[in-house]
């Protein structure tokens, strides 16, 4: 009796430590398991629950691990080259939401508006730069750079202190130009370029230079299409492919509108830059050249060839507008001046995109010299009748050709949609009355035209 006694107090010691060992334990429920040879665990055995850690688990504690039958062990995260987005890992705003690992360069400091402006006014040539961080992430919207899109290019005209440069960077930009006319700033974003994994590409080149006049040696900045797109591997698109490469930039604002008109024309003829596709262009401009840009038929003051060429090929849209200080660092420390009737107290960030079908309807590269002509000559008089012309160009068919069109014989020139013009264009390439030549001749024996190119 006394031995049973003794075996039963011994029992219940034993089960006493147990249960305080196991309490104090942090591996509760887990033990080793024997392995057969398959490396599969016996089904009698229990199963070892494996540790997990969460990297978000601010909600329990610093440190702490969580246990579940279902959950693994996590380890370091692997990429791919589909996944990593590239070895800089991206920025805080690109990997919102996702936990990616960051790397030194991960966030570029974009710095303080008067260091900024401090090392804009450095340069020995006055010009407009981007100098706040707030407007440049502005501009970023805009631009919306996908951290996922590895073909579209930027290009960034003359990023200067390059504000704007970094925080397209930071936003995730996988294929940024900057191409830097000034020599004064080429160090810093060199410097930069290198710190990179190839997202940005450094080019001493100023955009607005591009394909000279006449023949000889090009220097830098200044730079022919061709070499600067073969330079960079950009090949020729079709022009209803997707948008290959987005210009954003401060157009000269001396020569805003012979740049503007230069642009145009080599967009109708598929040559400079839009030989390689539609390139998308998102320009600072001023407030009265924009306001011309979207003049409407029947502003016959403003309504100009400019206008309806550019609303006849592209979408145009206003972004954003700011003051003239929030840029300006202007030669002789002036602002331009309001004249006439139009405001001029904003710079006007605009995006011009070519239309896709722009050459779906007769239009080619080819006779587009024709149609960028007419349109020239009957805005010369934006009070004529367009019969008068017609009649010109196609003895006698103008009253035909209005008829087709539904147009009536009374309409002036200056009263015609940049759709008019271009269904006007096609009837009349159409013509086999239509002759060229008498067009052009008009065209050299005018003295009232101003500034063809």
């Amino acid at each position: 009796m006394s031995t049973q006694i003794g075996r039963l107090l011994e029992m219940v010691l034993r089960s006493t430590c147990c249960q305080t060992v196991r309490n104090r334990s942090c591996l509760r429920k887990a033990v080793l398991v024997p392995v057969g040879p398959s490396g599969l665990s016996p089904p009698w055995a229990p199963v070892l629950h494996r540790r997990a850690y969460s990297l978000d688990s601010l909600s329990s504690g610093p440190d702490r691990s969580t246990y579940g039958a279902g959950s693994q062990q996590s380890g370091p995260e692997k990429t791919t080259p589909s996944s990593a987005i590239s070895h800089r890992n991206l920025s805080a705003l690109a990997v919102q939401g996702q936990h990616h690992p960051r790397c030194l360069y991960d966030y570029l400091d974009l710095g303080e508006v008067e260091e900024n402006v401090r090392l804009a006014k450095a340069c020995p040539k006055k010009r407009h730069y981007i100098v706040d961080p707030e407007l440049a992430k502005v501009v970023t919207q805009h631009l919306a750079p996908d951290p996922q899109d590895t073909k579209t290019i930027i290009f960034e005209c003359n990023p200067g202190p390059g504000v704007l440069t970094k925080t397209l960077l930071n936003a995730g930009a996988q294929r940024l130009v900057a191409l830097q006319g000034e020599k004064s700033f080429l160090k810093d974003l060199q410097k930069l370029e290198g710190h990179l994994d190839g997202q940005l590409e450094v080019v001493h080149c100023n955009f607005f230079q591009l394909d000279p006049l006449g023949f000889g040696t090009v220097k830098p900045p200044t730079m022919f299409t061709e070499k600067l797109f073969t330079d960079l591997g950009i090949s020729e698109a079709n022009w209803t492919d997707d948008i290959p490469v987005k210009v954003v930039g401060i157009a000269p604002l001396h020569n805003e509108r012979c740049f503007l008109l230069k642009l145009v024309y080599a967009l109708f003829e598929r040559c400079h830059v839009f030989r390689y596709g539609r390139i998308e262009l998102n320009l600072f401009i001023s407030e009265r050249l924009y306001q011309s840009l979207t003049a409407r038929p029947g502003q016959m003051k403003m309504y100009k060839p400019l206008a309806v060429l550019w609303q006849m090929s592209c979408d145009i849209e206003l972004l954003h507008k700011v003051p003239w200080e929030s840029l300006a660092l202007y030669s002789k420390g002036k602002i331009p001046a309001s004249k006439g009737r139009l405001p001029n107290d904003h710079l006007c960030l605009v995006r011009l995109r070519p239309r896709a079908d722009l050459f779906s309807s007769g239009l080619t590269p080819s006779n587009a010299a024709t149609l960028l002509m007419i349109v020239k000559q009957c805005l010369i008089r934006t009070k004529g009748k367009i019969i008068e012309k017609l009649n010109g160009w196609s003895p006698d068919s103008g009253s035909k050709l209005l008829s087709e069109l539904g147009m009536s014989e009374d309409i002036l020139t200056g009263q015609l949609h940049p759709g008019d013009y271009l269904r006007l264009f096609q009837q009349l390439d159409k013509s086999p009355d239509f002759k060229h030549s008498w067009l052009y001749v008009e065209r050299l024996e005018n003295t009232e035209t101003k500034g063809w190119a």
